[in-house]
């Protein structure tokens, strides 16, 4: 006797708002303006860092356009071809983003390697001030998007590119100062090899959370053992088992198992159903909960089946 239900209060109280588009798309007219103004800045004063700030800024763009997608196939109606919709669009956003992050980072090493080799004279004081204009603008696109990076992974994703690249402005800002002052033309590089380093790592994270829920992994602040011991406590039920916990998207977590409880009829489950599903959904934010319920079956398997 499967029994289902869908709480969609949670899901909706974090969903995105017409100003959260207005923010991304501000965020991306920004950082293509950035883009163009270092690209120029860069080959004029001959800083490499300019320019890694500058495909950074690109990438940017390019990110927030994928996150803007992403956004937009999140709540299209669910389908008989994709009947949990299309919400894990933004977690693949997520992947994308991050994956690009790292592949130019590891791409701006290289260069950043051969221009210590092979040092060059580079302007200070122009790359100063095409790197302050993009910080400014970084700082401006941060501010943007900080408050709906707390809601989404997708978001996150394209916040990190904003914020690593205000970071790196900060970085080629100082550089520049240091080879207008003193001619310390090495700074160049190892600022890039620096910022490419952080970028890395935050990207790494943001890849390991996405992937996992792409994975049909279980939310890590989820305990199964703790969920188990609850529900076990409800009179009447017998045991807990065959569970699975998924996210399909970010803040939709779905649950399912098979419930033993007393030799009672269909009717009377329903009571059941309400305590364990206000339980699920206050202690564990899940808000979409299927049960089966049964009488004296699948005895000793434990609450999750090593077979499955």
């Amino acid at each position: 006797m499967p029994h289902h239900h869908h709480k969609d209060s949670l899901q909706h109280s974090h969903s995105h708002t017409p100003n959260t588009t207005f923010r991304l798309m501000a965020t991306m007219i920004l950082n293509f303006i950035i883009t163009i103004a270092e690209i120029i800045g860069g080959v004029v004063s001959g800083s490499l860092s300019l320019i890694s700030d500058a495909l950074h800024n690109f990438s940017d763009g390019i990110s927030v356009i994928i996150s803007y997608i992403a956004i937009k196939l999140k709540y299209k109606k669910h389908s008989y071809r994709h009947t949990f919709g299309l919400k894990r669009a933004e977690i693949l956003a997520a992947v994308i983003n991050s994956s690009v992050l790292i592949v130019i980072s590891i791409y701006l090493f290289w260069e950043a390697y051969e221009r210590l080799m092979d040092p060059q004279p580079i302007k200070g004081g122009l790359m100063m001030i095409v790197a302050a204009i993009g910080l400014i603008a970084n700082v401006i696109g941060v501010l943007l998007l900080e408050r709906d990076s707390h809601e989404s992974i997708n978001i996150k994703s394209a916040y990190l590119h904003l914020f690593s690249d205000a970071v790196s402005s900060l970085g080629v800002l100082i550089g520049g100062f240091a080879i207008y002052k003193f001619n310390i033309y090495w700074i160049d590089p190892v600022l890039t090899v620096l910022i490419g380093l952080y970028i890395i790592k935050e990207s790494i994270e943001i890849m390991g959370q996405a992937i996992h829920v792409l994975m049909e992994g279980a939310p890590s602040d989820i305990s199964i053992k703790d969920i188990t011991a609850k529900v076990e406590k409800i009179t009447g039920v017998v045991d807990i088992h065959h569970i699975h916990i998924w996210n399909v998207g970010e803040n939709d977590i779905h649950f399912q198992a098979h419930i033993n409880v007393d030799d009672i009829k269909v009717s009377e489950t329903k009571p059941f159903v309400n305590e364990i599903e206000h339980l699920l959904l206050k202690k564990f934010k899940i808000n979409h909960v299927t049960i089966q319920f049964e009488n004296e079956c699948c005895k000793n398997v434990g609450p999750i089946h090593e077979g499955e």
